[in-house]
């Protein structure tokens, strides 16, 4: 094993999902960096893994990264380990990864499984722009609904009723999708507006909510008007193509527009 940090991607459910380079990784490193040392010994032993692991997570890591860095300078391989999924994606990881690149030691990816891109996909919705929120956070809400494309975020089954309500208040005209137990043998994705889904049997296991994008907003003549007003100091050609860009207007539409605006100044 050539010496580094090796941040390595773990299945989220089925186990068949282990890459062969994971469980080669894991074998040949120095030492393991794992969040929680039981749940990867289950893996450990699935997978015949006996490499030496310490514990690193967002209570320790404080105290446990420095100490992490040094070993890597010296010259050893670290892989890094989450419960579940790839490291860093809501679990801890970022920090060490951060910390390796300010020491200067060589960081390598073994990717794996991500809930997020697997409920994103599983959803329907589009895949071209989205933001992953991180666990949900009601506090949030409003500002996440000016996000107008794709929202992704992970919950837990005891507020997962809750969510769905706030959802509904906020986001009313937005379809969600709730994805659970992703890989595993109760793999379900229910879709449809949250108001409809308030009443469902309670999801349980793993969760993730996939926001569709917002519904798209037509611009009315008084909402153009104050555009071309704001813009109508620029000249003709440029002020039309900024119109276009803010309204969705055509440019040839938004050329008209401001010069009917030119006429009735004069």
């Amino acid at each position: 094993m050539q010496s580094g940090l090796y941040i390595v991607g773990t299945p989220i459910g089925n186990l068949a999902d282990m890459s062969p380079r994971a469980i080669d990784v894991l074998r040949n490193v120095d030492l393991i960096a794992a969040e929680d040392t039981r749940v990867f010994g289950k893996l450990a032993a699935h997978f015949d893994i006996k490499t030496q692991r310490i514990s690193c997570h967002e209570y320790n890591e404080r105290d446990v990264v420095p100490e992490l860095i040094e070993k890597l300078q010296s010259g050893i391989s670290v892989a890094a380990v989450s419960d579940a999924g790839m490291p860093g994606i809501s679990d801890p990881g970022f920090r060490l990864v951060r910390a390796a690149r300010d020491a200067g030691v060589p960081v390598y990816v073994v990717p794996g499984p991500v809930a997020a891109m697997a409920a994103l996909v599983l959803s329907g919705f589009p895949t071209n722009r989205f933001t992953f929120c991180g666990f949900f956070d009601e506090k949030k809400l409003r500002d996440d609904n000016k996000i107008r494309h794709t929202i992704i975020y992970y919950e837990s089954p005891n507020r997962i009723m809750t969510t769905i309500a706030a959802i509904a208040r906020v986001m009313p005209e937005r379809k969600i999708a709730i994805v659970r137990e992703i890989t595993k043998i109760h793999e379900e994705t229910i879709i449809g507006y949250p108001a409809d889904l308030m009443h469902i049997e309670p999801p349980r296991g793993e969760i993730v909510i996939v926001v569709e994008p917002a519904p798209e907003h037509k611009m009315s003549d008084v909402e153009i008007a104050e555009i071309v007003n704001d813009i109508s100091a620029k000249n003709t050609k440029s002020a039309a193509v900024d119109l276009a860009k803010r309204t969705g207007l055509s440019k040839k539409e938004a050329y008209k527009r401001l010069l009917t605006k030119g006429d009735a100044n004069d």
